[in-house]
């Protein structure tokens, strides 16, 4: 990841989630928050389902699989992240609980999502 990333990367907290307003900085900083997130599932899978090219941003549909450590739930999620670009390298994440909210924060609709 760190080649593929900006040196000041930002992951901002999920709009829509528990998290939002969250800033991690550097990829040391995302790593060890991917990890902590990561030992409260047995299970964690995400499935990139479409990926929408929008100038320096890119937004990524995805459909996450979670099934809870302790509890055993399983949930099943789709989700959006935009995707920051500068200079070929990833800047800043931004996820979104709500695909519809990720798509129009780029100046789309879902139906220019599905158009293009």
């Amino acid at each position: 990841m760190a080649r593929l990333v900006d040196p000041n990367v930002e992951q901002h907290g999920t709009i829509g989630g528990v998290e939002e307003g969250r800033v991690l900085r550097g990829v040391g900083e995302i790593r060890r928050d991917y990890e902590r997130v990561e030992e409260t599932w047995d299970e964690h899978r995400v499935e990139p389902q479409e990926l929408i090219d929008v100038g320096d941003r890119v937004v990524l549909l995805l459909r996450e699989h979670q099934r809870g450590k302790s509890s055993g739930i399983e949930l099943v999620v789709e989700t959006a992240v935009i995707v920051t670009l500068r200079n070929g390298r990833i800047l800043r994440f931004q996820a979104y609980m709500d695909r519809a909210a990720a798509l129009e924060a780029v100046g789309l609709s879902a139906q220019d999502a599905h158009a293009g």
